[in-house]
């Protein structure tokens, strides 16, 4: 590095010869040297011990029995410990639950709950089809309903050819009362079909009958003498009573009683 009492005098010599390129050619060179940073002092890494503490000694005052009573008596500071009483029912229901849980969270456990709601829902739908169609499904439990004692064909009836006094004496007879319930429901559609207020035909229901009738007032007589059929018939009531085949037919008179006097009437 040259002595800067020399660099000036060549400064000088140059601007002298005017050789501007040639100083500034001198001046990048010797600008590293000028603008080079001073190296930071280090910092004093020196482990110095804390002072002593010297703040006083907190004494602990206990308040006025006064104030502690109003403090008691604030609802903020009442602390109850509430204890849980499960009872063996409770805790009957916790261990199955909580065996459910275990066992749904295995993987045979999950495919089985999957599975198994698919099979009662068919199930079910199966139930209620055979229901609405009327399919006894007893026998297939070995449960068959106990046979008239009276040979009686359902599929070939027609109310314009049987003899409803004949057979419903032969059916009180033989105290067979649910196919006398029977007959004596289709012997008031023969007699609603005579009087030109329903179309009889095989294959119409109940209901329909009872629609037919409109805003009649035998309509409602009518609806309770067909629910009163629809229970004895197709809730399979076998065991029905004398007695209870005593209302009934009481009811079914009833209604052909007023049944004639509106005819009369008309």
């Amino acid at each position: 590095m040259l002595p800067i009492p020399l660099v000036l005098v060549i400064i000088s010599l140059l601007i002298r010869l005017r050789r501007l390129s040639c100083l500034l050619v001198l001046l990048v060179a010797l600008t590293p040297a000028w603008s080079k940073p001073k190296p930071k002092p280090q910092a004093d890494l020196t482990v110095r011990p804390l002072p002593a503490d010297r703040t006083t000694i907190v004494s602990l005052r206990r308040p006025a029995e006064q104030q502690l009573r109003e403090f008691r008596a604030q609802r903020e500071f009442q602390y109850v410990e509430v204890k849980s009483e499960h009872s063996a029912w409770d805790l009957f229901w916790a261990r199955v639950w909580q065996w459910f849980s275990s066992l749904l969270a295995t993987r045979g456990g999950r495919i089985m709950w999957e599975y198994g709601i698919y099979a009662l829902l068919l199930i079910g739908f199966v139930f209620v089809v055979l229901k609405l169609m009327q399919v006894d499904i007893t026998r297939a439990f070995g449960r068959a309903p106990r046979r008239s004692s009276l040979a009686y064909d359902t599929t070939t009836e027609d109310i314009h050819t049987l003899d409803f006094s004949a057979l419903l004496a032969e059916a009180e007879a033989t105290g067979n009362y649910r196919l006398a319930v029977r007959l004596g429901y289709l012997q008031v559609l023969k007699q609603l079909t005579d009087q030109g207020l329903i179309q009889w035909q095989p294959e119409k229901t109940n209901h329909d009958y009872v629609h037919e009738l409109g805003a009649s007032s035998l309509r409602p007589p009518f609806r309770e003498l067909t629910q009163q059929f629809e229970y004895v018939w197709y809730g399979e009531q076998n065991d029905l009573s004398a007695a209870q085949y005593a209302l009934a037919r009481d009811a079914r008179v009833a209604f052909q009683r007023q049944l004639a006097s509106t005819r009369h009437a008309a």
